[in-house]
């Protein structure tokens, strides 16, 4: 089983395909993707290596990040060469749903078993605001449709002050739909200190609310990821709370991160990835990637330094994949 130092351990591996985006959020790419060739990006073969040492370290799920997934063509071969790997329970993926009724019916056939979409806003006007794109209609659709594949929806929303701060139209879908919504605070990156400051609210705020109005939380699985979930007797849907300023946030840390380049990354908020992709080739054992993998381990840190405004070499959240 992989562990670290602090007993902590990973059974959650976030697994990036591509840096590029081709929305431009506000919180993460206002300005568009600015980044490297498409060839740069680890193979499908180098993919499945990587899920299988893992897999073979007691991973159960791996979720495909980005950027943005589904615009890399071979994302099917992808998601399929993944969920024939013995011991992977659950093979998820973030998209910002670009397309997607148009794609998730072959990302199901390939084995995908859960989703999970960005929506910062149910108004219309204001999601193209926020990601420059006027396609909210079409991501709900795609949501539906994969629901009714079987599929696990699961809706991540960046928490903004004085934006999308207000829960009522959040509440009143979600009376009747059968999701989970998840607010995540803004974080604070290289490039986003200033809109961090101008729009960081706690989630902690949110939290007292919730419960104050009858929500009661959900234990969490051993691979689920980090949000703080909560149900209602009396709502269809649920709400998560990702709130990584808050107290022992780390301590529960159960996952990894290998980026689209083959760097492998302790925290999202560390000073750099390490290097992987030299033991993705096929002349080299995954029982040497397996050791590389074990040895990086113990040096990750207790926690990570946000709450000092230091977020590494994270630039942007495409980078790593979130």
């Amino acid at each position: 089983m992989l562990q670290d130092t602090f007993g902590r351990r990973f059974y959650y591996l976030r697994l990036s395909v591509t840096d590029v985006c081709n929305f431009r959020c506000t919180y993460c790419l206002p300005d568009g993707y600015q980044g490297r060739p498409e060839d740069a990006f680890l193979s499908p073969a180098e993919l499945e290596k990587t899920a299988q040492a893992f897999a073979r370290m007691g991973t159960q799920k791996i979720r495909l990040t980005g950027g943005e997934p589904s615009l890399r063509r071979d994302l099917p071969e992808i998601i399929d060469r993944i969920n024939r790997i013995d011991g992977i329970q659950t093979l998820a993926l973030t998209t910002n749903g670009y397309k997607l009724p148009q794609r998730i019916q072959e990302w199901a056939r390939a084995g995908l078993s859960q989703l999970n979409v960005s929506i910062d806003s149910l108004d219309a006007h204001q999601f193209q605001q926020i990601t420059g794109h006027d396609r909210l209609d079409e991501v709900l659709e795609g949501i539906e449709i994969a629901q009714s594949l079987g599929l696990k929806v699961k809706v991540n929303s960046v928490l903004m002050k004085g934006v999308n701060d207000d829960l009522s139209s959040i509440l009143a879908w979600l009376k009747q739909t059968p999701v989970t919504l998840r607010y995540i605070e803004v974080m604070e990156t290289a490039d986003q200190q200033v809109f961090f400051r101008e729009h960081h609210v706690s989630g902690g705020e949110v939290k007292e609310r919730l419960l104050a109005d009858g929500w009661q939380a959900v234990l969490r699985d051993v691979a689920a990821g980090p949000a703080q979930e909560f149900w209602h007797p009396h709502y269809e849907g649920r709400i998560g709370l990702i709130m990584p300023y808050s107290k022992d946030f780390c301590a529960s840390c159960n996952r990894l991160r290998v980026s689209s380049l083959g760097k492998l990354h302790l925290c999202l908020f560390a000073e750099h990835g390490i290097d992987i992709r030299p033991y993705l080739q096929p002349s080299v054992p995954i029982d040497d990637l397996i050791h590389a993998v074990t040895n990086h381990v113990q040096g990750k840190s207790a926690a990570h330094s946000l709450q000092n405004h230091i977020s590494g070499a994270m630039a942007n959240l495409s980078q790593i994949g979130g």
